[in-house]
């Protein structure tokens, strides 16, 4: 079977490869928004290595959609281990929505500082007693002159601490059918009467906070799409989101061969003293069949991806991507955990020489792998949406509700 992109694309993978030669003293540790990571990100939508698909005019570099560009650009990227840019609840979730249903002031006003990492966001959907239920949520909007007065409460809401802005849930009306009442509004964290309160996680950070709202006051115009109409907008932002945590799902195959976190043959090897080919049978078995694994997933995604920037944006099958990509994760921490054995124990360490920084990190990394499954829709949720949307099943609970009448 021939995997080759085809020598059209060959003169593309090489200026990239140029790009990375020329730059990659520049480049910034993944993740990083000191004013080294922001630099860098301008300098890849500059050139057509983030935001590529983005237009001009709201700051992005204004390609049409190509698939294997875009998976050539991942590949050596990761090969020479250098970062891809700044992702994120703003850049790969509110973006795409923005672009698809926000008005021409709103995209004007927030899409490139978005993407160019100026402006960070957190997400205000979950509360206490709206979770998996999310059209029960109580947080409440009232116009008072061209202003929202908002109060309420948010939970799981991640990075909230160090946010810029947010983009929340309201209910702007009681009086209607809870999925018919809801608007999509954004506003700033700055704005007096908005407190967050990090929640420890059992593996010891504090990414996911409370957040509460007391009197905030947002300008009418920060309102996305209709009225009372935010479910729709609701759903299609958590397919975006759907799609960018299937992502995590993305770390064994072709593009992420040269990444430490990932190359759990050469981990195993390391920690098991073998040389050339890993000794355990089974394990060595358990870490090809990831790969390849990963390596189906991560064409099948750029797929999807390419697809939906081409038509409508994301659909249902951004459930399925979700569902596979976070067990594609989970297992990788498993095998990782396998492959270091014991080191990988490590929660703290008393002597520096006991553990590593990759092995302190190795348990927690795994512990919080296993919330993948539920951010972004539970893994029940997914199946749902995948029985109804995509493989046209009837659904059960309203046929069971008539078979009780």
């Amino acid at each position: 079977m021939d995997l080759s992109y085809g020598s059209e694309y060959g003169v593309f993978r090489q200026q990239v490869r140029d790009f990375i030669e020329a730059n990659r003293d520049q480049a910034p540790a993944a993740g990083a928004r000191g004013p080294a990571g922001l630099a860098w990100q301008k300098l890849l939508i500059d050139n057509g290595y983030h935001s590529r698909t983005v237009p001009k005019a709201y700051g992005g570099y204004g390609a049409a959609p190509d698939i294997l560009a875009s998976r050539i650009i991942a590949e050596e990227f990761s090969a020479a281990q250098l970062s891809t840019g700044l992702g994120g609840q703003g850049i790969s979730m509110l973006t795409p929505m923005l672009l698809e249903m926000g008005s021409e002031a709103q995209k004007l006003q927030f899409i490139q500082p978005t993407i160019l990492g100026e402006m960070v966001w957190c997400q205000g959907y979950s509360e206490p007693g709206a979770g998996s239920d999310l059209a029960s949520l109580t947080t409440k909007a009232e116009l008072d002159g061209d202003e929202w007065v908002i109060n309420g409460q948010k939970i799981w809401t991640s990075t909230a601490q160090s946010a810029d802005w947010i983009f929340c849930l309201v209910r702007t009306d009681f009086e209607v059918p809870k999925h018919s009442g809801i608007s999509f509004i954004l506003f700033d964290m700055r704005s007096k009467g908005v407190t967050t309160k990090p929640i420890k996680l059992i593996s010891g950070n504090s990414v996911f906070c409370e957040t509460f709202f007391d009197d905030v006051r947002v300008p009418a115009r920060n309102v996305v799409g209709k009225l009372n109409d935010g479910w729709a907008i609701a759903k299609r932002l958590l397919q975006h989101e759907r799609t960018m945590i299937s992502g995590f799902g993305l770390g064994g195959g072709r593009a992420a061969r040269g990444s430490q976190n990932t190359g759990l043959d050469a981990v195993a090897m390391t920690y098991r003293g073998d040389k050339g080919r890993l000794s355990d049978p089974v394990l060595r078995d358990q870490i090809a069949q990831h790969r390849i694994d990963s390596e189906a997933f991560a064409f099948t995604s750029q797929r999807s991806a390419q697809e939906a920037k081409q038509s409508r944006g994301p659909n249902a099958t951004s459930s399925m991507l979700k569902n596979y990509g976070c067990e594609l994760n989970k297992r990788r921490y498993e095998l990782l955990l396998r492959a270091m054995g014991t080191q990988a124990l490590g929660w703290e360490s008393v002597n520096p020489e006991d553990f590593g920084p990759q092995e302190l990190a190795a348990a927690r990394d795994w512990l919080r792998s296993k919330g993948n499954s539920i951010e972004g829709g539970t893994y029940e949720v997914q199946l749902n949406v995948i029985a109804k949307r995509v493989l046209g099943l009837p659904d059960m609970t309203s046929m069971l509700a008539k078979q009780e009448n």
